[in-house]
């Protein structure tokens, strides 16, 4: 793949949140989680987990801990990204909880990216109640949950959103 190559691939995933039926087959988590432990992360600890969510009850619970987010309960399966503290901690204390969250956060670029490159759709939820998502999936202490990824196959494609400009974004050796 060269460049321009690439940068069509990105500019092609956007976020869905309609799905049909189909199941994730096995091959594709496991390409997608492949995919996610080669993320550079801090120390090179890869300070995440994910768990992975299947099934109509348990993606409802987790829709309504992601305040109603109905695309929740419909994609075909969701990838729960956790900051993992202690392994991470365990090298740089306190800082070490910046470094999990941003290495989930990496992992969870990945995965996104490598379902695309699988032709299945994601969408990137952010917005959930901690402590519900916490409790729901039994997550220990020092796990946090950083994401839900939706995934799934499109029932409708996904549009191309509108971008900032890159220069807006962009400031030389000071803002």
């Amino acid at each position: 793949m060269d460049s321009s190559e690439f940068l069509e691939f990105l500019v092609s995933r956007c976020s869905v949140r309609e799905y049909d039926a189909r199941k994730i087959p096995g091959a594709d988590l496991t390409f997608i989680l492949d995919c996610a432990s080669t993320a550079p992360s801090a120390g090179n600890l890869e300070a995440w987990d994910v768990v992975v969510v299947e099934g109509e009850e348990a993606q409802e619970r987790m829709a309504e801990a992601a305040y109603g987010q109905e695309h929740v309960a419909k994609a075909s399966l969701l990838l729960v990204v956790c900051a993992n503290y202690v392994r991470s901690m365990s090298r740089y204390g306190d800082r070490g909880v910046l470094f999990a969250i941003e290495d989930a956060t990496i992992a969870c670029t990945y995965m996104m990216l490598a379902a695309h490159a699988r032709r299945l759709h994601t969408c990137w939820v952010g917005s959930f109640q901690d402590e519900e998502v916490r409790q729901l999936l039994e997550l220990p202490s020092h796990a946090r949950p950083v994401a839900i990824l939706c995934i799934g196959v499109g029932a409708s494609p996904g549009s191309y959103t509108e971008r900032m400009p890159v220069v807006e974004h962009m400031h030389y050796q000071s803002w």
